[in-house]
């Protein structure tokens, strides 16, 4: 591990003109041709594969995808500047003061004892933030790109700022009872305004389930994304044992492909 911290500024500019050369006419064709567009994509990726990094405890591998994701900070910053729209710089000044004014209580005279108080300052921050900019509403800078289950989420706890909000997660939990009755009368139509019916009342369950999920401190993304890792593994681990049996799943009826996947269960 590199602890010397005397040469992060030449590490960096050399990291800066790797992606100039790069992107210059006797550079990679492929980076060259690409546009904010055309990898927007690619920076999810690599946030979710930081993401997953750390759910594996996986250090090294964490180290590489910040890397990666570095350098799709570089690379947008690169194509920013050839447009003349701002440079690497220009993110970092607007990061730094960022932080100073995001942290009075540190750089600044105001006080914040506890990490609640911290996020309660913030939040007061990014209000007054949002005004500045001619944002009346609290919803208003809502990145639209979040998975839909922390978007949801997002929105719910912008709402309970201001008092809209349940009381409790069992009041909310009553509304998805109420939800999945709504779902299961859309099930009964199988005409097409039933088909629109149903997306509409999924969704409204989903959102509902979430709301339980916020009001027990419960992140509903991460809870959903651990058991589809967990149905993962158990179905992998069907694969081994039909393998280790000579045969296949896709052989299998359902009743013997439950069979096994209750097998797996009981072993966990």
């Amino acid at each position: 591990m590199t602890r010397d911290r005397t040469n992060i500024g030449q590490l960096f500019e050399e990291l800066v003109q790797l992606m100039e050369r790069l992107r210059s006419s006797d550079g990679c064709p492929w980076d060259r041709e690409q546009t904010h567009e055309s990898i927007k994509r690619c920076v999810i990726e690599e946030a979710y594969e930081v993401a997953q990094a750390i759910e594996d405890g996986n250090m090294e591998k964490l180290r590489e995808e910040l890397g990666d994701l570095l350098l799709q900070v570089l690379f947008h910053a690169q194509m920013a500047s050839e447009d003349e729209r701002f440079t690497i710089a220009d993110v970092m000044v607007g990061l730094k003061h960022k932080l100073l004014a995001r942290h009075p209580h540190v750089f600044g005279t105001a006080h914040a004892e506890t990490p609640e108080q911290v996020l309660e300052q913030w939040h007061a921050i990014k209000v007054r933030e949002r005004a500045q900019q001619g944002k009346d509403s609290i919803m208003d800078d809502l990145p639209r790109t979040f998975p839909a289950l922390m978007l949801a989420q997002e929105v719910q706890k912008r709402a309970a700022r201001i008092g809209f909000d349940w009381n409790c997660a069992r009041d909310a939990f009553e509304k998805v009872r109420e939800e999945i009755d709504e779902v299961e009368r859309a099930l009964d139509t199988d005409d097409e305004q039933g088909a629109k019916r149903l997306i509409a009342e999924l969704g409204d369950l989903l959102f509902s389930i979430v709301n339980v999920a916020r009001l027990r401190g419960i992140d509903a993304e991460d809870a959903l994304r651990q058991t589809v890792s967990k149905f993962i593994n158990r179905f992998r681990a069907m694969e081994d044992w039909a393998k280790a049996h000579g045969c296949m799943l896709s052989d299998m009826t359902l009743e013997e492909m439950d069979a096994i996947w209750n097998a797996v269960k009981s072993e966990e």
